[in-house]
């Protein structure tokens, strides 16, 4: 297992483009050339040309998922998983599956055919068939698991708490491997041939492998990740962070810090796409599109 860190010898050339949006934008789900947003009390979607939709929920939470049209959002103030029409805008289901950290720190996510939430902070995550917006299996894990990821044919699940990532089978809805993290383990992210945990307490991103369920690499990238997203494509690992810089760019294959971007703007979230880079800034009051993420140039 390797520890790697350092500042990069280059960096991302791109001009972010900053989007007003009132209130507290906060979670991101990209929807083709737009990107869903939480924000007070509604559910937004934005362009680089404006507001094209606004969703009125009770208190909308945590990372979205968004699967065949549907837009699947955490509702805190009702413990409850909201479907939202994304071609009409139009809440169509309220599903009480409960909210494992009603602060709002957790993840809605698809896969295998189902939609899965945090549901229970003394362990549990629900599964949910958007055919019959039922709840179909309740998966035992470890207290405080609050963070989701879908990938390599399984759920990854994340107690703070407890320091572990576990991995669900959905073949049996049942817990198959669990991971010792370091401190703080949060968001995470499931691509680029790997599962990949923030470790906010130790400010190191780790890399497993999701066939061995084994830390192969960690790299440090600051003092603290608390509160910050993650995302995977292009052959990186894309790393929302709180401080020191607005994102930092993790080369997937080399854990090598490729681009440390923008300005420290406090907590918020990211997604990205292969035309470029959603981030939120919701303190600043802000979206922010990064076109086309490239090596070389200026990191802030």
């Amino acid at each position: 297992m390797a520890l790697t860190g350092g500042m990069a010898p280059a960096a991302m050339a791109q001009k972010e483009q900053v989007i007003s949006v009132p209130g507290f934008a906060d979670f991101l789900a990209v929807d083709g050339t737009t990107v869903w947003a939480t924000n007070r009390g509604r559910v937004e979607q934005w362009s680089l040309d404006g507001k094209r939709a606004d969703v009125p929920m009770g208190r909308p939470c945590g990372a979205m998922a968004f699967a065949n049209d549907t837009l699947w959002v955490a509702d805190c103030e009702k413990r409850a998983l909201t479907r939202i029409d994304a071609r009409t805008a139009a809440v169509v289901a309220t599903i009480p599956t409960g909210v494992a950290n009603p602060a709002g720190e957790l993840n809605v996510v698809a896969g295998a055919g189902s939609i899965w939430i945090a549901s229970d902070d003394k362990g549990a995550v629900s599964r949910i068939d958007p055919a019959t917006n039922a709840i179909i299996a309740t998966v035992k894990v470890a207290p405080g698991t609050w963070y989701l990821a879908f990938g390599f044919d399984a759920v990854w699940a994340v107690s703070a708490n407890g320091r572990v990532l576990q991995r669900i089978d959905p073949t049996t809805n049942a817990v198959t491997a669990t991971v010792p993290l370091g401190a703080q383990p949060g968001f995470l992210a499931a691509g680029e041939g790997a599962v990949w945990v923030q470790e906010q307490g130790d400010g190191t991103l780790a890399r497993i492998d999701p066939a061995t369920a084994k830390v192969t690499g960690r790299v440090k990238v600051g003092a603290k990740l608390a509160y910050g997203d993650i995302d995977t494509g292009g052959g990186k690992v894309w790393l929302r962070t709180t401080e020191d810089q607005t994102f930092a760019v993790i080369d997937a294959g080399t854990l090598a810090i490729d681009a440390r971007v923008g300005k420290p703007v406090g907590s918020g979230a990211l997604r990205y796409t292969d035309a470029g880079v959603w981030t939120s800034a919701h303190d600043h009051h802000t979206l922010s599109w990064w076109p086309a993420p490239v090596t070389g140039g200026a990191a802030k």
